[in-house]
């Protein structure tokens, strides 16, 4: 047995996790998001910035290129053949930490929730359920998109051991997940504790 098809999984997860879709499509508009809004290069920020169509493009990239090398690891590709269970898990923490520390924009990337979204939804769909139906409550409760999202990746973790109970992979991969979600979130978290926190408008932007 070679470790190449593992290799090539593993970077092929960074490569399609590090292209910057959100900061692309607002170039497409001749706006650097990075140096709007909250500055963040994501698609909460790229909606912000650039309306709710743009934002709900960006955020399907986004989930998607997270997903793509995680169902290519678990499946094969082409000629080569599928990696084991530890390995795709790590194809798609390697997904998550492309787009974080993507290199095409000098290794500052977005907080990696969108991303993070398309990966466990190949690892672990019903626990993702669980975790967009509590982002989804807490924004319309509160119109924080960060508390919600950290308030989603808490609640992840006793969801994915107990709807995918066993698979310790997907369970690692969940808990550094979450983990590195809640660390990106760590100004906000600040900002929320100073009531600082911007909230988010459900009307159109005036870009939109």
């Amino acid at each position: 047995m070679t470790l190449w098809p593992d290799i090539f999984y593993l970077f092929l997860g960074f490569l399609s996790g590090s292209v910057p879709w959100s900061w692309l499509l607002g170039r497409l508009k001749g706006i650097d998001i990075r140096s709007e809004g909250s500055g963040n290069a994501g698609a909460t920020n790229l909606m912000r910035v650039c309306g709710t169509g743009y934002g709900l493009v960006g955020l399907f990239l986004d989930a998607l290129k997270g997903a793509l090398p995680v169902l290519a690891a678990a499946n094969g590709l082409l000629n080569v053949p599928p990696a084991s269970d530890p390995v795709v898990a790590l194809v798609a923490i390697c997904a998550v930490l492309g787009h974080v520390f993507t290199p095409w924009l000098g290794f500052r990337g977005g907080k990696g929730v969108a991303t993070a979204l398309g990966v466990l939804l190949v690892l672990s769909p019903l626990s993702v359920a669980t975790g967009v139906g509590v982002f989804v409550l807490i924004l319309l409760l509160t119109r924080y998109v960060s508390l919600g999202s950290i308030c989603a990746a808490v609640c992840m973790i006793p969801a994915v051991f107990l709807f995918d109970p066993g698979k310790v992979p997907v369970q690692v991969v969940m808990i550094l997940v979450a983990v590195l979600i809640i660390v990106r979130h760590r100004s906000n978290i600040r900002r929320l504790l100073r009531d600082e926190e911007r909230r988010f408008s459900f009307h159109r932007s005036q870009n939109d």
